[in-house]
């Protein structure tokens, strides 16, 4: 007799009976889950696409055209031309002010993030479970709750008004020093760090040479959000800063609004408010697109370890 067998029925596909399951290449598909998720991205995207709008518009159309229709001349370029030319060109100064900030606190936190990271996930030293349960605590305490006492401590300190108040709290980043943790038990293999250590290399340089190099994607994904963070702060530098020369964009623009606010040229002001708003989220979405490739497998990486 010819003995036959049964081979099961690859996933996604059916005999000729009964439903098509689900497979990876072939998912399910829910109405439901469809209709939300246009609604939640219509939800993020409105806000932005009305920004847009109003950004291209003349004063005349601002007032008086409705919010999400384009006005009848396009005057992006003038807009842009006057946020840099009103007040004597104060929005350059809060620009260059603002990446001043973020370049320097962002390379610092990432690199202390780095260094915080690899000693807790391969050194051995006294309190490291203390200190672990320590960062792990402050990613829960929201950094508006620390503002007052870092500006009392700063006011002893004779450093407020100074860009020093801005740049020293973005300098400590919690959450950015336990993603570095979780990625450096991943990335970096021991015996690479064995190696070093018999060829000689002291525990600094092996970080250097060694493990820096293989934490690359982490070291993205800790400076973009580091990048985000300060790049969007207002209330610390609000409390910290008292010389408009000094201000952030964020700050800046709020200056601006109320300005808008109070004044009788509040068109001309709400105007560039707009403008200047959509300015600064420019370098934000640039930043996002260019980092997406090393952000995304950094996140990877540690979703898996986490």
């Amino acid at each position: 007799m010819r003995r036959t067998t049964s081979r099961p029925a690859e996933a996604g596909k059916t005999s000729g009976r009964g439903p098509r399951l689900p497979t990876v290449g072939n998912p399910r598909k829910s109405t439901t889950l469809t209709v939300m998720t246009s609604l939640f991205t219509l939800y993020c995207l409105l806000p932005l696409g009305w920004l847009v709008i109003n950004a291209t518009k003349s004063q005349a159309d601002f007032v008086s055209s409705f919010g999400l229709a384009s006005g009848r001349e396009f005057a992006l370029w003038d807009n842009i031309v006057q946020v840099f030319s009103y007040q004597d060109g104060i929005f350059s100064r809060w620009l260059l002010n603002t990446v001043l900030y973020v370049v320097v606190g962002a390379t610092v936190s990432t690199f202390l993030a780095a260094l915080g990271g690899y000693a807790l996930a391969k050194l051995d030293f006294t309190g490291k479970r203390v200190f672990l349960l320590v960062v792990l605590g402050s990613i829960s305490v929201p950094g508006i709750a620390l503002a007052i006492p870092q500006f009392l401590l700063f006011a002893q300190l004779g450093m407020t008004d100074t860009p020093w108040a801005v740049l020293i709290p973005s300098f400590i980043n919690p959450f950015g020093l336990y993603l570095m943790w979780v990625f450096t038990a991943e990335a970096v293999p021991a015996g690479l760090l064995e190696a070093a250590k018999i060829d000689g290399a002291g525990e600094f340089r092996t970080f250097l040479q060694i493990a820096l190099p293989l934490l690359a994607p982490a070291s993205v994904t800790v400076l973009l959000f580091s990048f985000v963070s300060i790049w969007n702060n207002y209330f610390l530098p609000l409390i910290m800063l008292k010389d408009p020369d000094w201000y952030p964009l964020t700050v800046g623009i709020n200056q601006w609004n109320k300005l808008g606010s109070t004044a009788g040229n509040g068109a001309l002001v709400q105007n560039l408010v707009i403008t200047s708003a959509l300015l600064t989220i420019v370098p934000l979405i640039i930043a996002f697109l260019s980092l997406q490739r090393y952000w995304q497998s950094g996140l990877s990486l540690g979703a898996v370890k986490g």
